[in-house]
């Protein structure tokens, strides 16, 4: 029984990636679901479909190793995405609002005089990106004659873990709690002044554990569930980053930047303080850079304009031309994350001439994937070059055209590991923890280093003329 399952719970898919004792991928399965966007800039998921989802890549996952083999389930997750459900049926009574949706902006922007009391208590800028006023929303749209008393909250772990339990369980972590605008990250706990404030009762709430914590047995096959952590967080254990001035960079459906860093204060603006994992009673905090679109810009190129028929022929397609040729992309396609934040700002091609090729637009495309990293980058750490090398993780730095872009602009090197599901990685090293089967001095051997991108000069797109394009979009929707 040295077998850890990882189940990685996605943006747009569900993972579920078996490890050996070594950190050495067994087997693994993934299963997309539907995205839903019932207006412009909503997004929303079934929560239904996400748990159906799960049933099928873990069900495939123990048939390929044996139940018998596997030791514990670790459980990372999208983290802000919110459901509500009902604890007598286990149904849900409204779809997942997804950490990209826009609907509760005009809330935020109405809370503006709450801004810096609410970043000082939970490490977070006011944003419609966290679940506070996406749960308050849901409330405020509930089926009538609804049982408000037998509600119950929960990210997305919290929600799979309620149903891998039979609804036994209804428990986090403090990665995740701490990604509610709820949650106090001084005094550790849910604010009751914040709760107040968004009129959601503590019933609601999930019991916040440590993240190494025995989280509960599944119902069905007996499996212990034994670590949860954010998906950003557990990008960052996997990738080695317990001490300050280690960056990772994970290029998924967005972008995100993250160091360790010793404690909850100073708040920095416009960053994210957050927990990055508490194993037993030693809790550490990190800063954190989001920013909403990266890997799905590359969806969209795929989806919206059908100029390339699988993500990963974005890198051939950009090649054939090398440049971007004066084409700058903003996909601030739901406002800008960090570190404008700028919920009225709408994505935007510029530069466009006669003679420009879909190309062009595809080296625009990696172009500002790698810029957008750059601008989380330089206020995380004050300068790119402070930081030694970036560590990099999530399906789009795979791209090594992307890879070598993102190093030339950073002027740094970029280091991608061999096993680039460090999401997943990190979470099964923290569900060892838990099971005691990982002991913490063999963590540091698990991670490997496929391939580092030495910088270059840059000598396509200038970052004046990203800035200069960025400030263009901002403030569109208004």
């Amino acid at each position: 029984m040295n077998i850890v399952v990882a189940l990685d719970l996605g943006t747009t898919g569900n993972r579920a990636i078996a490890f050996d004792s070594t950190g050495k991928i067994v087997c693994r399965h993934y299963q997309e679901f539907t995205q839903i966007y019932p207006k412009a800039a909503w997004v929303e998921h079934n929560p239904m479909e996400i748990w159906a989802g799960v049933q099928t890549v873990l069900g495939h996952t123990i048939a390929d190793v044996g139940r018998d083999n596997i030791a514990a389930i670790g459980i990372t997750n999208q983290r802000e995405t919110t459901v509500v459900w009902d604890r007598n049926t286990g149904l849900p009574v409204y779809n997942a609002i997804v950490w990209q949706c826009r609907r509760t902006a005009d809330r935020c922007t109405a809370l503006a005089d709450h801004r810096e009391w609410i970043q000082k208590k939970t490490g977070l800028v006011l944003d419609a990106y966290f679940s506070a006023t996406k749960i308050e929303w849901i409330l405020n749209h509930l089926p009538p004659g609804t049982d408000r008393q037998a509600l119950k909250f929960g990210t997305i772990d919290t929600w799979i873990l309620d149903r891998l339990t039979g609804g036994t369980v209804h428990a986090t972590d403090p990665s995740n709690a701490s990604r509610t605008m709820l949650w106090n990250i001084h005094t550790r706990d849910f604010d009751a002044e914040l709760l107040d404030l968004f009129q959601i009762p503590t019933t609601m709430l999930p019991e916040v554990r440590p993240s190494n914590s025995i989280f509960g047995i599944t119902a069905d096959t007996g499996i212990p569930i034994t670590g949860i952590l954010g998906d950003q967080q557990a990008s960052l254990f996997g990738q080695a980053g317990w001490e300050s001035g280690v960056v990772k960079n994970t290029y998924g459906t967005g972008l995100f930047a993250m160091t360790v860093c010793p404690n909850a204060t100073p708040i920095t603006p416009n960053i994210l303080t957050t927990v990055a994992w508490q194993i037993d009673n030693d809790i550490r905090y990190a800063k954190e850079g989001s920013v909403f679109i990266g890997g799905s810009l590359i969806q969209w190129l795929r989806d919206g304009l059908g100029i390339i028929k699988e993500s990963a022929d974005i890198e051939a397609l950009a090649s054939e031309s090398g440049t971007a040729d004066g084409v700058v992309i903003v996909p601030a396609f739901v406002g800008l994350g960090a570190p404008h934040w700028d919920a009225d700002a709408r994505g935007m091609i510029i530069g466009i001439t006669r003679r420009t090729s879909k190309s062009n637009i595809a080296y625009a495309a990696l172009e500002a994937i790698a810029f957008q990293s750059l601008d989380i980058i330089q206020v995380l750490t004050g300068t790119p070059s402070s930081a030694s090398q970036l560590r990099v993780d999530g399906g789009a730095c795979q791209n090594n055209l992307l890879m070598q872009i993102q190093a030339n602009i950073l002027g740094i090197p970029v280091e991608r590991p061999t096993v680039t599901e460090t999401t997943a990685l990190g979470v099964a090293m923290m569900a060892g923890l838990g099971a005691q089967i990982w002991p913490p001095a063999i963590l540091p051997q698990i991670r490997k280093i496929e391939h580092i991108f030495n910088p270059a000069p840059h000598l396509g797109t200038p970052i004046s003329r990203w800035a200069d394009a960025v400030n263009r979009s901002k403030g569109w929707a208004s």
